[in-house]
């Protein structure tokens, strides 16, 4: 075995998108590599409705798949290929722009005002740009959930993980996404694919990642930099751990527990033009994007009467 080291940690940064809805930038519009095959990811975690309901109206996309992850409140959707629904807390939406689509998201608190969520993009490789975009809502219900005897408890929501799969697939980069939750004082080992690259994003709880090595047989841990990642309340700090290669990665839970977003991916190491929400390869086709959105000619496939 070969413990991933923790290659960097980050914060993400307060944004505004949309018609002004506050959220917080995990990564994205950065350098791709570091990341690849995953673009950008975004948190959107508020109690006030005044600064998310204006939400995201009609927009388009083109050359990425999108994941969206619904832990309080709900997201109303509707598409340009007549896909119109909610998806509610603990549910999972899944976008491929592919060739070109133009959908709107409009966030709604739960009782209490409350909104939390992520959307994480995925990029396309340049073979499957131009596909036919798709979309699917699948219901937190649909989710799988294994509780491990140390009372661990792992959804998988994207790819496969102690024997489960997650209920969303066909995503060209192959990743895997899971929302684990690490009770207080234990310390878990987690394998994930030692040719993707792998992310980790605290959200609740805190905790260390730890990398290790055993020359002589004897494990060697350190923690990085000596700091703990102190986030004890859904207000507090925001942080992405990345990680070098390996294939396991070593969580040990603080007094509050941990929960984290892991997520895993093999890059697709192409190159990435990008300008808002449309990712290609190369600056012409960004251009040729742009002008189909500004001649009426960007969408390829339309709604089904």
């Amino acid at each position: 075995m070969t413990f991933r080291p923790v290659a960097a940690t980050s914060q993400a940064q307060p944004t505004m998108e949309g018609a002004g809805v506050q959220l917080h930038r995990v990564f994205g519009f950065d350098d791709p590599t570091l990341t690849d095959p995953f673009l950008m990811m975004d948190d959107f975690r508020n109690d006030d409705p005044r600064l998310y309901a204006k939400g995201f109206p009609w927009h388009p996309h083109r050359g990425i798949e999108t994941i969206t992850y619904v832990l309080e409140g709900s997201v109303e959707h509707s598409d340009s290929l007549g896909n119109k629904g909610v998806l509610r807390p603990g549910g999972v939406q899944w976008m491929t722009a592919g060739s070109g689509i133009v959908h709107q998201e409009m966030p709604r608190g739960d009782t209490k005002g409350q909104m939390h969520g992520f959307q994480l993009w995925a990029n396309l490789p340049s073979s499957l740009k131009m596909t036919a975009p798709r979309y699917q809502d699948i219901s937190g219900s649909d989710i799988p959930v294994e509780v491990d005897d140390d009372g661990t408890a792992i959804k998988v929501i994207i790819g496969k993980f102690w024997g489960l799969n997650g209920p969303v697939d066909g995503i060209a980069a192959d990743p895997m996404m899971l929302d684990v939750s690490v009770p207080a004082g234990r310390r878990k080992l987690l394998k994930v694919d030692t040719r993707a690259n792998a992310l980790a994003y605290v959200f609740a709880g805190s905790g260390t990642f730890r990398d290790a090595s055993d020359p002589v047989g004897i494990k060697v841990e350190k923690e990085f930099g000596g700091q703990e990642l102190n986030i004890r309340d859904m207000t507090g700090n925001r942080t992405l751990v990345r990680f070098g290669s390996g294939d396991e990665i070593i969580v040990q839970a603080g007094e509050d527990g941990i929960r984290f977003l892991l997520m895993t991916g093999r890059p697709i190491q192409e190159p990435v033009a990008w300008h808002g929400p449309i990712v290609m390869n190369t600056r012409a086709e960004l251009r040729q994007a742009f002008a189909e959105l500004n001649n009426g000619t960007f969408i390829k496939h339309k709604a089904a009467s």
